[in-house]
């Protein structure tokens, strides 16, 4: 995310926080100052009303209305919509298309958050934040992952029960977070499923196990943040909103 200039902070790098909140985006100054005495801005837990306070813009915990400011950082989020056929990893030695196709342009040295099977398409984050990246892509955070899945239709209202009842794997049980059925017919079926886990091809060992082998997976969203919009080989920064629900998710 582009971070705010700070023109204006003192030598020990405070700035005054209305007119940080301002060059965030949140609002004018003056519609800042206004939330300010409103009683909704907070910092660090506490809430700020009094007008011309100064705060750390990079270590601050700011809230506007209970939703998360991202603090001023030099890192970058991104939102790719990965292709099918392209290896998530930053480089190969076969030679495949990568992400980092996608982001030649770009200066910094950017690494991916988690993974999606080569022939998994869809939502991945891409930062130069390590923190982020590690703590974001750990199942113990328990960002929930969407995916839709093209599989061999019809699918059972038995099968669904039996899915979100838990499915036994051989390494271990899987549990999701919700499934459902967006369209069934004979020869094929459209489901989406919600899940905390990472283990290496969950959600085909699931469908497989369950009886509808999966001929197209799709990740459509990580947490708060939807791949809509982006046609394949798309990127964006996390909106403000997205990063700060995604930097409080991973405790950062």
């Amino acid at each position: 995310m582009s971070s705010p200039t700070t023109g204006g902070t003192d030598d020990d790098g405070l700035v005054r926080l209305q007119k940080l909140l301002a060059q965030s985006g949140v609002a004018s100054r003056r519609k800042c100052e206004e939330l300010m005495l409103d009683g909704q801005v907070e910092v660090d837990g506490e809430v700020v009303t009094r007008l011309g306070t100064k705060v750390d813009p990079r270590t601050a915990v700011i809230r506007v209305a209970g939703k998360r400011l991202p603090p001023v950082s030099a890192h970058v989020y991104l939102v790719l919509n990965k292709p099918r056929g392209v290896v998530s990893t930053m480089s190969d030695p076969e030679g495949r298309r990568t992400l980092s196709d996608f982001v030649a342009e770009r200066p910094e040295r950017l690494f991916h958050v988690g993974r999606l099977d080569t022939d998994t398409e869809g939502l991945i984050l891409l930062t130069n934040d390590g923190d982020f990246a590690q703590r974001v892509a750990h199942p113990s955070y328990e960002l929930e992952k969407t995916y839709v899945a093209e599989v061999p239709g019809p699918v059972s209202k038995a099968t669904v029960r039996r899915v979100l009842d838990g499915v036994a794997l051989e390494d271990r049980p899987v549990q999701v977070s919700s499934f459902r059925v967006l369209s069934s017919h004979r020869d094929k079926a459209i489901v989406e499923l919600v899940i905390h886990e990472g283990r290496n091809r969950i959600v085909r060992r699931l469908l497989e196990e369950v009886g509808h082998p999966v001929q197209r997976l799709t990740r459509t969203a990580i947490g708060p943040v939807p791949v809509t919009g982006l046609r394949p080989g798309e990127l964006r920064e996390l909106t403000r909103d997205e990063l700060g629900t995604l930097l409080d998710a991973a405790k950062l």
